[in-house]
């Protein structure tokens, strides 16, 4: 089964839905381990997209283009950078495309993650989104059905979470905290979590 630009208005609009009622809890969290800006940024970020969203064009490397640019004009941040960066990598792999197949989502996703890596300079299992990212790339290989992939990516981001939950932060700015990092949540990987949530439809992150 395939996704279209309709597709991506629909994420669109669950998103930003997602991002304005975590707002709060984004912020505190990354104010714990950075600059506390975090939905701040999400939500100007979304806030951007939605507005463009009626008019994006059917060419999903267009549309995706032009969601990565509204994000960097509202947020100079690490994490939006970051965001763009994913997003710019996704554009580029479907440049020229009206629709895309359920089953490429995973090297999409991991297209994402290594154009972010290679921004950020950072090795997977540092407790970053770049785990979140990895792991949601694993567990929607070999899937075709948009709804399974929608969940599997969910579930993913969400166990990540947990399991990263209990190691020390090694990347950015976290890593000054060192093993007080122990049982926090990444900033950036709570965001995923939320993120691939309201992709999938969950109203919880």
């Amino acid at each position: 089964m395939t996704l279209t630009v309709a597709d991506l208005r629909g994420a669109v609009t669950r998103l930003t839905a997602a991002m304005e009622r975590d707002f709060d809890a984004l912020n505190t969290a990354d104010g714990a381990l950075g600059d506390g800006d975090l939905g701040v940024t999400l939500t100007r970020g979304m806030r951007a997209i939605t507005e463009l969203s009626p008019g994006l064009p059917d060419d999903l490397g267009q549309a995706l283009l032009a969601c990565a640019q509204a994000f960097t004009k509202t947020s100079g941040s690490s994490y939006g950078t970051l965001m763009a960066t994913g997003l710019m990598s996704m554009a580029k792999a479907l440049r020229g495309r009206t629709e895309v197949e359920a089953s490429e989502v995973s090297a999409l996703i991991a297209g994402a993650r290594d154009a972010m890596q290679a921004l950020g300079k950072a090795e997977l299992g540092g407790k970053t989104v770049l785990d979140s990212l990895d792991a949601m790339a694993k567990a929607t290989a070999g899937l075709d059905d948009p709804r399974a992939v929608a969940e599997a990516a969910a579930t993913s981001a969400a166990e990540a979470l947990t399991e990263m939950r209990g190691r020390v932060a090694t990347i950015g700015r976290a890593r000054i905290f060192g093993e007080k990092t122990i049982g926090m949540d990444d900033p950036g990987m709570l965001a995923m979590t939320a993120i691939a949530g309201a992709i999938a439809g969950r109203q919880r992150a």
